[in-house]
Formats: structure tokens, sequence, C-alpha cells
């Protein structure tokens, strides 16, 4: 393997800086949604096109994986990058602010895609490895089921780009620009969602003997499921259920005829996962009986647990100190109540997704104010590009 000192360092993708913010900034401007990455896609493509990649297009519809060799190497690694954008309208007034109305990156995926292409743009420039590296550019990672990264392993990811390992990373707002966190083992939350629709029997108000009131039997179960984690759940695992609508009626002197409740449910366990859903059936039905109401349960599975793997994590977390320095690294971070769809990528192979702290004080993420941190470019830049190289190090064998 080369010395640690030939390994790329903050210093040598600083002359990419300007670079990459004008590519982040055209980025956030023209901000697409989940599988509407078509004109995302094609600004990416021709960059890396331009700097030698063999790209290949149309994996999970908008996706692309962007392919480069060195030496004579026979390993591969891969990393990921999210591009989609949300349904937000943008508040930051930045000159660069999206330019499409209702559409916002208020995720940071414009910073991913950023942070990956100025590790292509250095590793090409560089090629200082040996072996393959496959750049993962996914569209659809907010959409929340049948996502971008399903359906790119669907499309054969795997087996048209072999590799050993993939890695990831998102942005973290509250923590200091340029600071990494880890934690091997479940990462980030499952995320399941639940949308019941009970049908009373409408009436006037003055006259609820003689109505089925979907609205006392919503209040009720939602009061109920605040006991499914509570009495439930193992005191020593992790676990939410929220119920974050619950939409009723249009009249005071109206019983209407159903009343529809969202809940979002999360865990860390595979079999949390399973006993959450079957409380949350069997309450939501014995409720809807007990008051002789009809429920509709429709139960979407979202993303599975991010279960980093522990020799990926390892060797990203030593990249991590080594460019940045032990007071700038957070090993062992707290496990994340969201979620991400990387964990498909995790099932299929090992591999680490990491967090990169987007400032102290930064508004959060889905915020229409919130917006990814530029210096955080060359930071991630670098580390994507000084991970592949100890990855695929020279001498590796």
């Amino acid at each position: 393997m080369t010395a640690t000192q030939d390994f790329c360092s903050l210093d040598d993708t600083q002359d990419l800086r300007e670079e990459l913010s004008g590519i982040r900034h055209h980025l956030h401007q023209h901000p697409e949604l989940a599988y509407q990455e078509f004109k995302t896609s094609d600004f990416v493509a021709m960059r890396l096109e331009s700097w030698g990649y063999t790209v290949t297009r149309g994996l999970g519809g908008t996706g692309m994986v962007a392919s480069l060799t060195a030496g004579s190497g026979t390993r591969a690694v891969a990393v990921r990058a999210d591009m989609d954008a949300l349904p937000i309208n943008e508040a930051t007034g930045l000159p660069y602010a999206s330019t499409e109305p209702g559409l916002m990156h208020a995720c940071g995926h414009d910073g991913h895609t950023t942070m990956v292409l100025g590790a292509a743009r250095h590793l090409a420039r560089t090629r200082r490895f040996d072996g393959t590296v496959h750049l993962v550019f996914q569209p659809a990672e907010e959409i929340g089921a049948d996502s971008g990264a399903k359906r790119m392993i669907e499309d054969g990811l795997f087996e048209r780009f072999p590799c050993e390992a993939i890695f990831g990373l998102h942005n973290h707002p509250g923590y200091p620009t340029g600071t990494f966190m880890f934690r091997s083992g479940a990462f980030m939350a499952a995320c399941d969602t639940v949308d019941l629709t009970i049908h009373g029997r409408g009436g006037h108000a003055a006259r609820p003997h003689l109505a089925v009131d979907p609205v006392v039997i919503g209040a009720a179960l939602v009061t109920a499921l605040q006991t499914v984690v509570s009495r439930s759940v193992d005191p020593m695992h992790t676990a939410v259920v929220t119920v974050g609508a619950f939409n009723a009626g249009h009249a005071a002197n109206v019983i209407p005829e159903k009343a529809r409740l969202q809940i979002s449910v999360r865990s860390f366990d595979a079999d949390v996962r399973k006993l959450l859903e079957q409380r949350i059936r069997a309450l939501a039905q014995a409720h809807a009986d007990a008051h002789g109401a009809r429920i509709e349960i429709d139960y979407v599975p979202g993303y599975p647990v991010v279960v980093n793997s522990v020799q990926e994590t390892t060797l990203a977390l030593e990249v991590a100190r080594e460019l940045v320095g032990d007071e700038r690294v957070v090993d062992n971070f707290g496990p994340i109540a969201g979620s991400e769809d990387f964990a498909y990528y995790l099932q299929q192979k090992p591999g680490c997704f990491l967090r990169l702290g987007n400032g102290e004080g930064a508004p959060m993420l889905h915020n229409a104010s919130y917006d990814f941190n530029d210096d955080n470019l060359t930071v991630g830049a670098a580390y994507w590009t000084r991970l592949v190289e100890r990855f695929l190090g020279l001498n590796n064998g």
C-alpha cells in the first residue's frame, strides 16, 4: 500500500472549490423530483464523460453509474450520491435559489452529488488507485417507497457493476462543518407508513346516537397508539409511532362519514418492526369493531434499517481521521430515527453510511431556509478520493 502521505489531502482539492461551487449552485437552481431528474442526470453525465469515465445511464429510471479503472487490479468499490429534490418552496433568498416554483434542494442532495463529482474529477486526474471505482448517482431517495436504490438494484446494479463494498453519506445540520460522524451496526431507522380510513355513519351533531362517529373512534385510537411503544416494545429497543395527520369533517354540526389517520412508524430492529405492525393493526381493528365501524388499513413498508458493517465503517473512520484529525471525527454517533434508502444497498453489500456536519445553528433538513454548506464540497471530494485510494491501494495485491 502507498504511504499515507501519498493519499489525497484537504489541500489537494482546494483548487476545485470554485468549480464545485458553480456545479452545486447550478444543481440547486434546477431541482427535480424523484424519477424526474432528467436535466440533472444529463448535466452530471456530461461532466463525467468529459473526465474519462464510462457512464451507464438508465438504471432505476434516471440513475447512472460512472466507472473508472486504473492499474491492473481486479478489486472494485462503489460510492453513491443521491440527486432528487423536494416539493418545497424555497425561502433562502440566495442568488442561486431554485428557479422551479415549489421545488427545492432542501436536503442537500445537490451537495452530495457535487462532492462525488469533485472526487470523480480528482480521481480522474491523479489515478492513484489500483482497480475500479463505480460512482453511483441515484434518483428518488426522497420518495419513501419503491425508491431509486431499490430500482437500481432490481436493474442489476451489483451484477453489472460488481464491487466489494459501497459507501455513502448525508449532511447533518447541527454539527460543525467538516465533522464526520460514524456508527457501526444499526445507524438509521426503518420507516413504514400507515394510512387508516375509519368508515362510520354520518349524521346530525344533535343526534349522535343515530350515527357512528369516526372522529371519536379516531381520537380514541390516537391515544391508544401511544401505548404501542410504551407498553409493547422492550424498553431496551428504540421505536417511534407518530400520528402525523388526522383529517375528518368540514362542519361543526355534522358527524362525518369517515376519518383518516396517517402514521409514521420507525424502528431499528426487524423483530420490533414486525411487532409494531401487529400491534397497530390489532388496535385499529379492535377500535373500529368496538364502535361498529369499518376500517381500511394500508400498511406500506418503507426503507429498511441502515446497518453499517464493522470492517467498512472502521476503514471509513480511519480515512476521516487521517484527513481531518481526531477532533473533527465522532465515533459511535447515536442512532438516527430518520430513514435512508441506502439501507437497500447494505442488504446486498458490506459498506458504511456516514454523516457530515453542515454547520452549527444551520437550518434543519427539509426546511425552506436550508442550504448545503459549500465549505463541505472540497472536504467531501477529498474524503471520497482518499477512501477510494485507501480501499484500492496500489500495493494491495
